[in-house]
């Protein structure tokens, strides 16, 4: 399942057996999804998951049939967490029982049972042995769900009506999302319909990865946190270069995500008159003064003669011929740490080839470029969320694992196996990547630096999964189009024609 959004940046390197046999899972699971949501309506009020007859043993058991064949089931006493839509949450398990639960027992699991020694855990994670469908068929609905808010809760959750509004729950759990990072609440709260459909627990937050094997070979400085685009320009442009049969290039950043995440909080929907508008309502704006300015910033990178755009995963071994012949990448966390070669990050198939590519990039790392010198703002949040759907059959365990996994203790936990908390204490912070070996020699003191992008002017909207690829990789790299040409097709032909196709289609995203 993609981390963000389904583009090259999500391809896998040197993918393994397993992992190419687990990503074709997925598609043709996404597939099965949609066309099992067709009917559903979009209102969070409703629902697919009702029980069907049989599905519960005597023994107050709930058995999830999936597509594996794999017995799966819930026992009605058992806390019922899944976990969707990042990678590492997937790795670990193997091909007679994938049951990857590794990355989550050691960075949440073990703590929550820890925590709460009377709860009964059961644990399960996209796509191995079951899928969104499988559940909504069998009825027993998670619990708890760990799941990306940006795209998600409409594309997922909304459909199949496993969202409600938490505000008066988080209240009464004592949770202070004003202690809580920004950006991700926002975002939160612009996918929620007026309420707070989840509470943010982590960032897998996009930081600028660069080699330092390459900047020493050509006598460059390397860059520092707060680094403008401006001076990342010019040191692309000296990093851009040919060596003999080797070519470098100099940046690369996803241009989907450039766009979707960007810095300046852009909202691409304008408000109208509801939080839940009809298609035909939908209006996007995308031609705006600040728009042009964000894509003009990227357009000048992906034209750098020979810096043509691939896969920011070049960075270690993506589409070039030879790894480590990127200089400089915007790139997440998760990535950062897979190529640090930690255990918890890799597939164990993969290992050896990552090993192996490692030996040509020595990783530096830092906070992504900003937009103007004294600016501090970074991407909106990569953020994952946790959500308590209305049919939770344990909601008031729930709460309290939630209201957990927000306190400092937690959140300094998830700090130190590599990812942003969303809870920033001194304590939290200084325990970035502690208890990740692999991380030790690397300086990531830029990793917190500056402030995710809030999200703005998106209340009486509706968000749609949109085709923003359409600006960068379709008009501009394929068609040869000019920013402005670009923008103004997307605003007023691909997403309408989107919106309309995927209404005809039956679907709310």
């Amino acid at each position: 399942m993609s981390d963000t959004q389904n583009t090259p940046e999500d391809k896998t390197p040197g993918l393994s057996r397993r992992g190419f046999v687990r990503n074709t899972a997925l598609i043709g699971g996404l597939a099965a999804l949609g066309g099992a949501l067709q009917a559903a309506p979009a209102a969070a009020s409703s629902t697919t998951a009702t029980p069907r007859a049989g599905a519960r043993s005597a023994a107050g058991t709930v058995e999830i049939p999936n597509k594996y064949g794999k017995p799966f089931s819930v026992d009605d006493d058992e806390v019922f967490v899944f976990a969707v839509n990042f990678k590492p949450f997937e790795l670990g398990g193997d091909d007679d029982g994938r049951e990857a639960t590794r990355y989550f027992d050691a960075v949440f699991g073990d703590a929550i049972r820890a925590k709460f020694p009377d709860v009964k855990l059961k644990y399960a994670t996209w796509d191995y042995p079951i899928r969104y469908e499988d559940i909504a068929k069998a009825g027993r609905v998670p619990d708890l769900i760990i799941d990306d808010p940006r795209t998600r809760i409409d594309r997922d959750l909304e459909p199949l009506g496993w969202v409600q509004d938490m505000t008066s729950m988080v209240q009464q759990a004592g949770i202070d999302l004003s202690a809580l990072n920004l950006g991700s609440v926002e975002l939160v709260k612009s996918r929620s319909d007026g309420g707070l459909y989840g509470v943010p627990l982590f960032i897998d937050e996009h930081v600028l990865l660069y080699n330092k094997q390459i900047f020493d070979k050509f006598g460059v400085r390397y860059p520092r946190t707060g680094s403008t685009y401006d001076e990342i320009y010019k040191i692309a442009k000296r990093l851009t270069t040919q060596d003999g049969i080797h070519h470098y290039k100099g940046f690369m950043q996803h241009p989907d995500n450039y766009l979707a995440l960007n810095q300046l909080g852009l909202y691409p929907f304008v408000p109208g008159d509801s939080e839940q508008p009809a298609p035909e309502d939908i209006k996007v704006s995308l031609t705006t003064t600040e728009w042009k300015r964000v894509a003009d910033n990227m357009h000048r990178f992906l034209m750098l003669p020979g810096n043509g755009f691939t896969t920011v995963d070049d960075f270690f071994k993506g589409d070039m011929s030879f790894p480590g012949h990127l200089a400089m990448a915007v790139n997440t966390l998760s990535k950062l740490n897979a190529y640090a070669l930690s255990s918890l990050y890799v597939e164990e198939d993969d290992a050896a080839d990552y090993a192996e590519w490692a030996k040509s990039v020595s990783i530096g790392v830092t906070s992504m470029p900003v937009l103007s010198r004294g600016s501090t703002a970074i991407y909106q949040p990569n953020a994952r969320a946790a959500y308590i759907p209305p049919q939770s059959q344990h909601q008031a365990e729930s709460l309290d694992i939630l209201k957990y996994l927000v306190s400092e203790e937690a959140q300094t936990r998830l700090s130190s196996y590599g990812v942003k908390a969303v809870l920033q204490t001194d304590a939290v912070v200084n325990a970035f990547g502690t208890a990740i070996p692999e991380l030790q020699g690397i300086d990531t003191s830029g990793v917190y630096w500056g402030d995710n992008a809030v999200v703005k002017n998106y209340q009486n909207t509706e968000y749609w999964d949109i085709p923003l690829y359409k600006v960068f990789r379709q008009h501009v790299l394929i068609d040869g189009m000019d920013v402005d040409s670009a923008l103004q097709v997307a605003e007023q032909q691909d997403i309408p024609n989107y919106i309309k196709a995927q209404v005809a289609a039956g679907f709310t995203w």
